[in-house]
């Protein structure tokens, strides 16, 4: 069987607001699956639910073949997860931290302390390992994290925002260390507000809104549902946006949109170069100073931004923040 996270019609609802809504998801073996959304789409309580942590009010969650909610003691065995916080105990060493999961899964002593050190080792933190994890960088506590739930060698790895709050260097070396772990074989569901991340990292790619589904399929896919390149115009003045965005919408093949604080305007076109030209000298002949002009191809924030008519950014509603006050690690296990 190829598929190894399934759900079907997951329902979840927080008093009147509802966190998820009637939520199907596939995940293949050995692929990771990007779970795409602004904070407060539902992501964090879809997470919950499939590692056991919450249970839904509606539908069914199978992981590996076990439903998660008859079945929750063995779904964990198979199970790592890293939540949205690097939830390590800044008391204990990095060494202390992961020897102390190794024996909360049952490993023994001495497979515990070997566990700890090769994960030390593998996340480059084996001379990091005996100070205390209070000493360690934001991205030093996240690699220790991620180590965490890596503890008990599970198949299907569930992370959560992993790289939220991290600088862009540390940012690519999860990447990299996620792009690893799955060329070794392990399967990933991540969920992230990052469009760079996902179109980094995710196989497949389902863009979740106020609980339901919006969009489902790889970043090439998702970014052709949108068709066609965008012209990108950054103005002197804003003062020429009235001009500009009548010669754009002349020439262009969809839906202007204006950031008048920025003096920017983007546009979808058809035709590459030569429709960029035909741009530039309309804007000269009618004396319209421009900052900067391109072309580029869609982006997933276009992606987004035309899907949902806002950008994949934090809101803060009620469903996830709700669902994520915790900031101690609950141990799956």
């Amino acid at each position: 069987m190829n598929e190894i996270i399934r759900t079907s019609g997951l329902v979840k609802r927080y008093g009147a607001v509802t966190a998820l809504d009637g939520v199907d998801l596939v995940v293949r073996r050995g692929t990771v699956l990007g779970l795409l959304g602004p904070n407060g789409a539902g992501k964090t309580t879809a997470i919950r639910i499939l590692t056991t942590l919450l249970k839904p009010d509606s539908g069914t969650a199978m992981v590996a073949g076990l439903d998660v909610v008859a079945e929750p003691d063995k779904v964990r065995d198979q199970i790592g997860l890293s939540g949205q916080n690097a939830a390590v105990d800044e008391h204990l060493t990095g060494y202390e931290n992961l020897e102390m999961v190794g024996h909360l899964y049952h490993l023994g002593r001495r497979r515990a302390r070997e566990r700890a050190r090769e994960l030390l080792a593998q996340f480059d933190l084996a001379e990091a390992g005996n100070r205390s994890a209070k000493t360690y960088s934001g991205g030093m506590r996240r690699r220790l994290d991620l180590a965490a739930a890596l503890v008990a060698a599970p198949e299907i790895l569930f992370l959560d925002e992993p790289t939220t709050g991290l600088d862009p260097r540390s940012r690519a070396q999860m990447w990299e260390t996620i792009q690893a772990l799955v060329r070794d074989g392990s399967t990933v569901l991540l969920t992230t507000q990052y469009m760079e991340e996902a179109d980094r990292l995710a196989d497949e790619i389902v863009v979740i809104d106020k609980g339901r589904i919006i969009a489902h399929g790889t970043s090439d896919e998702l970014k052709a549902q949108i068709g066609s390149e965008r012209i990108e115009i950054v103005l002197k003045t804003s003062a020429d946006i009235p001009a500009a965005r009548s010669i754009l919408g002349e020439l262009s093949v969809g839906q202007i949109q204006v950031d008048e604080q920025n003096r920017t305007m983007t546009a979808a076109v058809a035709g590459g170069v030569a429709i960029l030209g035909q741009v530039v000298r309309r804007l000269e002949d009618g004396n319209i100073s421009v900052v900067d002009i391109g072309l580029r191809r869609p982006t997933l924030d276009d992606v987004f931004l035309t899907l949902t008519g806002h950008a994949a950014e934090n809101d803060n509603s009620a469903s996830d923040t709700k669902a994520s006050k915790t900031g101690k690690r609950e141990t799956v296990r």
